[in-house]
């Protein structure tokens, strides 16, 4: 199964959705997509496939999304899109595409939906928190 991570190495959640991507024993394509930045029709892609709006993946905080007076329910998604083209890190993260789907990983458990297998058990997360029971069942 081809799995590809659109990822911010300085992020928690998308390491944590790395690490549970891996564990599992997968081999990601990963993309760091604040070095690489995006393409209009890459985002528009992903954001129909998971069913988000510009609006919908916006990262609000740890961005630049109020300063630039994105925050605004005024604000159209063209307008939001354009300013995610200029500024990567405004594109809320990590999301994933694997044969089951395409999904922003908040919270980073979201991943366990677009695998067929799971981390051996017991799994957590970076902060401690189980996800993958000693039995290898999802918790929670």
């Amino acid at each position: 199964m081809s799995i590809v991570i659109h990822h911010n190495p300085a992020c928690g959640t998308s390491r944590n959705v790395l690490k549970t991507i891996e564990a599992a024993g997968y081999e990601p394509v990963v993309i760091d997509y604040l070095a690489e930045g995006w393409t209009r029709p890459q985002l528009l892609a992903l954001f129909a496939a998971a069913d988000l709006t510009p609006r919908a993946a916006l990262r609000e905080t740890k961005s630049p999304a109020e300063e630039l007076g994105l925050l605004d329910d005024t604000v159209s998604d063209e307008t939001i899109l354009a300013a995610m083209l200029e500024h990567p890190v405004l594109v809320n993260r990590p999301i994933v595409c694997s044969p089951k789907g395409v999904r922003l990983c908040r919270p980073s458990e979201a991943v366990l939906d677009l695998l067929d297998k799971f981390p051996p058990g017991p799994f957590a997360k970076e902060d401690g928190e189980l996800l993958i029971n000693e039995k290898g069942e999802r918790v929670g």
